[in-house]
């Protein structure tokens, strides 16, 4: 249940006691936030401000927030696009209530725009099956010419920015614990997390920078994962007349199925009458829970993709990057290698770093402002006094570097990474790696180097059909590719025979690309 989800995301309640509420729901009747409230999981004000975090069905088409004739279209487009002609089909599809469908339907019968066909003996209750008449089948033409846009109903602007206030990014807090437990697959330096924590529960603007392979991209994947909460977002958002679709499933996680269900009246025994109906209803279907998001860039960003995407053949808009990470985290990888200069990026942010505000136009020049309520992070290899000068650094509010693993975080990253690749570890390895690759080769520790070995040995074992060991022939055929040095620049002393037939394993390892994890 929805509410439910809420509740445990806030921290509020747990799963095991939403669960005993909703047992005792189903044995004595009511409603479960009632239940939450007797049990003393919730105060009524908490179940209150829980359900006022959820955006409501509306009941009318008052309630949806959207111009009439705007909604007539979309109702005419979609009924000429997909044929359906019962309210119910044609609200699943528009993500609305029968009941708002229905007054719709009855405005454009009043209109001569939609014409009753008859009853429908297709469904458990008999609904009235409507078409469009050669009225509507015109509106319904010359609103595809304006826009092909079928589907859920969009959330006005205003309606839109007021949920993405009510579910800031910094009314989520990242305490020390959580960040711990979601770094675990990690080897980090003592007092790393006591410097990310701060800069991360600020949701500000964060650079990572320092030599690749080290985790900088993995840390900051990791940090998004931690967070647990529910947010909303919408399937379109309309502005002017004109749709943004926003609801991306590739980047967005729904946590429930995100079709809402009518709203059952139960009477209250506790001051609750604020929520009264709604109390155990599920959000308006135009919205869909979701995790907050976690949204990577890397050298293929553009500043296109950082305005309103607008397509001539469909004619509406495909929301910004930005604007599909709000509410949660957008990863700038391998900041310094795009296509646009990293002036170019800060500048086109200067602003919403600042104000924690965008401005966004439509190709008819209305220029609009929406919330920037995320927490952006900068990943780089390179320098970040070649990236920006001393007034863009002073804009990026936390700088972070992430360091070679010294010698004692790369023994544990490699036997970590042995663990996951069930091949046997050995101090032999170590010491091998080190006499006559790093010192010979005058080659730095880096924290992606034992994964990237680990996985072309066992690739090799594969290949010849043995279990993966480490062997020389093996160590060198990895480090080869590691830095593709030529074969006549390798002088590799003989491997002890202890090295020698050690592992037996299967030959995969389960682990993530960066080298920090395991």
């Amino acid at each position: 249940m929805l509410l439910g989800e809420v509740l445990v995301s806030k921290g509020i309640a747990t799963s095991e006691q939403v669960a005993k509420a909703l047992e005792q729901q189903r044995m004595k009747g009511g409603v479960i936030g009632e239940h939450l409230v007797e049990m003393g999981v919730a105060t009524a004000e908490q179940i209150e401000d829980a359900i006022q975090f959820i955006p409501p069905v509306p009941k009318s088409l008052a309630d949806v927030g959207l111009h009439f004739n705007f909604l007539m279209s979309l109702l005419l487009k979609t009924m000429q696009v997909t044929g359906f002609e019962l309210p119910s089909k044609l609200g699943d599809e528009m993500k609305l209530t029968t009941a708002v469908v229905q007054e719709l339907l009855d405005r454009g019968r009043e209109r001569q725009l939609i014409e009753v066909l008859g009853q429908s003996g297709q469904s458990l209750v008999s609904e009235l099956r409507h078409s469009l008449t050669e009225k509507g089948k015109k509106w319904a033409a010359e609103a595809l010419e304006l826009s092909q846009y079928v589907g859920a109903a969009p959330v006005s602007l205003d309606t839109y920015c007021a949920q993405v206030k009510r579910q800031s990014i910094l009314s989520e807090r990242l305490d020390e614990t959580t960040l711990v437990r979601n770094t675990r697959h990690m080897i980090l330096p003592p007092g790393f997390i006591e410097d990310l924590g701060p800069a991360v529960n600020s949701a500000r603007s964060i650079l990572l920078f320092g030599p690749p392979g080290n985790g900088k991209t993995t840390i900051a994947e990791a940090v998004g994962k931690a967070y647990s909460g529910i947010i909303f977002i919408p399937h379109a958002v309309e502005v002017d007349g004109q749709v943004i679709k926003l609801y991306d499933p590739s980047v967005h996680r729904a946590v429930i199925n995100p079709v809402a269900t009518q709203a059952q009246p139960q009477p209250q025994k506790v001051s609750l009458r604020a929520a009264s109906d709604r109390y155990t209803s599920a959000a308006d279907a135009r919205w869909v829970p979701c995790i907050r998001p976690t949204l990577i860039a890397g050298g293929e960003l553009t500043l296109d993709m950082l305005d309103l995407q607008f397509s001539p053949y469909s004619k509406f808009y495909e929301a910004p990057l930005q604007m599909k990470a709000m509410n949660g985290i957008f990863i700038v990888d391998d900041f310094g290698r795009q296509r646009v200069s990293p002036k170019e990026i800060l500048n086109r942010w200067i602003i919403n770093l600042d104000r924690r505000i965008d401005y966004l136009a439509l190709r008819t020049g209305k220029k609009f402002m929406i919330p920037f309520d995320e927490l952006v992070v900068f990943s780089t290899n390179l320098k970040p006094e070649d990236l920006m000068d001393d007034a863009f650094l002073r804009r990026i509010s936390y700088k972070i570097e992430v360091f070679y693993p010294n010698l004692e975080n790369y023994t544990k990253i490699f036997q970590l990474v042995c663990k996951s690749a069930k091949i046997e570890y050995s101090d032999d390895v170590i010491e091998y790696l080190l006499e006559n690759f790093y010192k010979a080769q005058t080659v730095p520790l880096s924290a992606h180097h034992p994964k990237f070995i680990v996985d072309r040995i066992i690739d090799r074992c594969r290949y010849k059909g043995a279990a993966p060991e480490f062997t020389e022939e093996g160590i060198q055929y990895a480090l080869r590719n590691l830095l593709a040095r030529t074969a006549g620049t390798w002088t590799v002393a003989s491997v002890n025979d202890p090295m020698k037939g050690n592992g037996h394993a299967a030959a995969s390892s389960g682990h993530s690309g960066n080298g920090t994890t395991h």
